[in-house]
Order: C-alpha cells, then structure tokens, then sequence
C-alpha cells in the first residue's frame, strides 16, 4: 500500500515513511492509494474476533512494511483489558431502543483519543528504535490530543513532545492533565491564542523543510494517518456488536443486505468522523455519517450548504465543549480530496490558494454528493442543548456523559430512522468538564482515583506568543 498527497505532489511513500513524517512536502495530507474492500464474508470472519486482532486485521490492510507478526505485537500490546478497563475495549451501552453509546474513553486520559494514540506511541517507539533515529513531536491541542500524546509517548525512547495549546481555553482538568507531567521528554507550550492559531503553528513549522529535517518533527495530530487509521477500528467494533445475531454467518443468498447502523460523532477537526468515512469506503455498512457540532458550526455549514468558511480567532467562541473549538478543521482536506474524485490540483488550489485568499470556498454543486454518495448529515448543538441533554441522559438512563457526548446525542436524535441502529461516539469522561456537568446535575461527576488532587500539582508549561518561529526557537533550544 502506497500513500498520495492530497495535493498531488508526485511522490508514492511507504506507511513507515508517513508515520514519521505528518504532513506531505506539498503542505498536504496523506492519504493511501485506495481504500480496501471488505465484504460480507470478511466482516462475519471478523465479527468474533477481539479488539486487538481486529485492529490488526484492519491495520494489516493498510501497512505492509512492518512485519505481520510485529504490527499483531504491537496491536496485542496496546489494546489490553488492563489500559482500557474492559474486555470489549470499545464497549456498546444500549440508551432505548436504536440508541447506543460507544465507550471510547476508558483509556488512560478518560478521551476518545487514547485509542489512537496509545498505539501511535508504540508504533514510533518500534519504528524509531528499528531506524535508531530520534523524534521531535509538535502538536496542537484543544484538550484531548495534548493529554493523550503526552501520556502515550512519555518515557518513550527517541521521542520529545513540544504540544501547543490555546492558553487559559481547556478546562481546569484538562491543563492539570498536561501541565502536571514532570517527564523529562514532555514539554506544554501555552499560546496566546485559540487553537486554529495552535495548529496553523504545527503546520507552518512542518512547511518548513529545512527545520523539519535539521530537528526530525513529526506530528501526532489526526493529519498524521496512523493515527486516524487506528480509530477505524471501532467503527467496525461498534457495527459488530450493535448488529449482533444468534447465527455470525452473513447472509445467505436471497436473504437481503447486511444490516446498516449509523454513527454520530461530535466533531471539531473532523478526525473521529474522517475515520468513519474511511471505514464506509472501504465497505462497511454505515448509512448515515451524523456530523456535530457545536457554536463552532463551519462544518455544520457546509454539508448544509456546500460552502466552507473559516472563521477567525475573534469569531471563534469559546464553549462548553471547548475540544471542539474549532474553525478550520484540517482533516476536512482528506474529503474534500475524495469528493472531488481525488483531483489534488483543485484540492491544492483551494486549501494553498482560494482559501487563504478568501478565507472560504464553495462546492455547493457537489455537496448534494456528500450526503448521497458519502452518508452524511450535520447539525448544530448549544449550551443549553447540552445542559438538557446531560440532564436528560442522567434522569431517564442514570447515564452522565460529557458536554461533547452530549453534542452528539442531541444531534443523533435528529436524524434516527426506525430500524437502523444509531451509536454515538462518547468522546471523554464527564470529570474533563465538571463545571457544566454540576450545571446540568448538581452535583460533581465521578473522579477516578488516580487522577485526585490532580489540579492542585505543580504545573510546568511555558506561555509563547502565536508565532511559528518563537516555537521554532523553542524547540531547537531543547533540543541541543
């Protein structure tokens, strides 16, 4: 399996190349060649498979440059009952009838992201360690990713960890989650800004060649592909343990269609949903791809009308569920690439030239595409959505869920359709955002014990203005 830029540079690398490398040298994103198609007979093979040797069935498809019997080590060693609390990984919690809940946040940061970056953190360590070369990772973080990354590659060989993040906009937990971590490897970059500036730091330092090959940065955020392949995986967990039947055959001739579901996912970057949209191309039988979001609604905009329009900083709100706190989300070049029939020179001259130029760009003649062809619909959720919702939730299913969670349940709840399965990605535990929680409840939500007192640690985070050469500057200094 070869990987193409998304805005045609001419270059075919290796997963291994990618893994290390983030963004294409065009300032585009990777993406493989193709997507590989399952069909019936290898979904009910792996139906009963367990989540580690899924994600390697799946993972396989896609990297053929680690050994099999090393990538299934690597899978085995990162999905575990141990890290992530339960034997299904990814369990499904019926709400009513056609209404689940997908667990993604039991891992070690209690965020949807552990379940990528615990493997990414393995997959560097073996690739840099099979190289004997060093990584430098920057990253832009609005809550989750920081956390997950940090706690993923802390005390890992070969690996530093410089992570951005917009100053004084997570939530107290969140910071304490990052800014406690004493590691020698791990360093928390504050910045004067929201996180669109974050990330346009990330990406401007990776446009500079020079600086990114003299100090080997590489990225964690989803523009890296390992890690939003690994979150395919539980889209196909979630299918399998929603459409569960006595007899795991497929159907036999005559007998109709694999039974669909649909996914709701609260998104920002459009990373988590990126990932559903991949494991629909390659096969699996989702019908609807339900987008949410919060104020922040550019992308909500678009798929109702075709038109793409980043905001500012100023125009960016702050809210209560601040991961998705977003106006430029950069894994949206990903689809736009595939809903333009793959055409890199007009994805390029969109994301490089119409759109800084513009600040916005319009397909509304092929957006009527992505809901026929790609599946997917969008809505808009607010505060007092998410109040109700949390309350809702707790009253009639004695269930708390997290403001993010709650985005993406009340807009499930507009597009549910009778017979089809609905499932919600549970995007984090509700103790990352106790303020809105005691809002809606009243009262504080269940805190893990390791994590006790954690706000009250000692903090070690350094504040930068947003500019990509003062994090440069940053970056070479710890470095010497």
């Amino acid at each position: 399996m070869l990987y193409l830029s998304t805005r045609g540079h001419p270059d075919r690398k290796h997963f291994c190349e990618i893994l290390l490398e983030g963004l294409a040298p065009d300032g585009g994103l990777y993406l493989p060649e193709h997507y590989p198609q399952v069909d019936a007979a290898t979904l009910a093979k792996w139906r009963s498979l367990p989540y580690a040797d899924l994600a390697f069935e799946i993972l396989s498809l896609y990297i053929d440059d680690i050994p099999a019997d090393d990538l299934r080590a690597i899978c085995r060693k990162t999905y575990t009952e141990e890290v992530f609390g339960s034997r299904e990984i990814v369990p499904l919690k019926k709400l009513e009838d056609g209404l689940y809940l997908e667990a993604l946040s039991n891992g070690p940061t209690l965020a949807f992201k552990d379940m990528a970056m615990q493997l990414l953190g393995n997959l560097f360590e073996y690739e840099l360690g099979r190289r004997g070369e060093e990584l430098n990772i920057l990253g832009a973080t609005s809550g989750d990713t920081g956390s997950a990354a940090e706690y993923a590659m802390r005390g890992k060989k070969g690996v530093r960890v410089f992570m951005t993040s917009p100053n004084g906009r997570m939530s107290p937990f969140q910071q304490a989650q990052m800014f406690s971590l004493s590691d020698a490897n791990i360093h928390n970059l504050a910045i004067e800004g929201v996180f669109d500036d974050c990330q346009d730091i990330v990406k401007a330092v990776s446009n500079d060649l020079a600086f990114k090959r003299k100090y080997r940065i590489g990225t964690v955020n989803s523009i890296n592909w390992a890690r939003l392949v690994a979150q395919v995986v539980y889209y196909f967990a979630g299918y399998f343990q929603a459409t569960r039947r006595p007899d795991p055959s497929p159907p036999a001739a005559g007998e109709g269609e694999l039974p669909k579901v649909s996914f709701s996912v609260p998104s920002g970057n459009f990373g988590n949903i990126c990932a559903g949209h991949v494991a629909r191309s390659m096969g699996l039988p989702i019908d609807r791809l339900v987008l949410a979001t919060n104020e922040n609604d550019v992308l909500d905009e678009f798929f109702r009308t075709g038109v793409y329009r980043v905001r500012g900083s100023q125009d960016t709100f702050e809210t209560s569920s601040p991961s998705m706190d977003i106006s430029k989300a950069s894994n949206f070049e990903r689809f736009v690439f595939d809903l333009l029939a793959r055409d890199g020179a007009r994805v390029r001259y969109l994301f490089a030239e119409e759109l800084p130029a513009k600040g916005r760009f319009d397909l509304s003649g092929e957006v009527a595409r992505a809901r026929s062809q790609y599946g997917f619909v969008s809505g808009k959720s607010t505060h007092a959505d998410r109040v109700a919702t949390i309350r809702d939730t707790y009253q009639r299913f004695a269930t708390m869920i997290d403001t993010h969670t709650a985005d993406g349940l009340k807009v499930a709840r507009s597009f549910a359709s009778a017979g089809t399965p609905m499932i919600v990605l549970e995007t984090a535990l509700p103790i990352k955002f106790a303020a809105t929680i005691v809002e809606a409840l009243g009262r504080e939500p269940d805190r893990p014990a390791k994590f006790a007192g954690i706000e009250d640690l000692p903090r070690r985070v350094t504040v930068l203005p947003a500019d990509a050469a003062a994090v440069q500057q940053f970056i070479a200094a710890h470095c010497a």
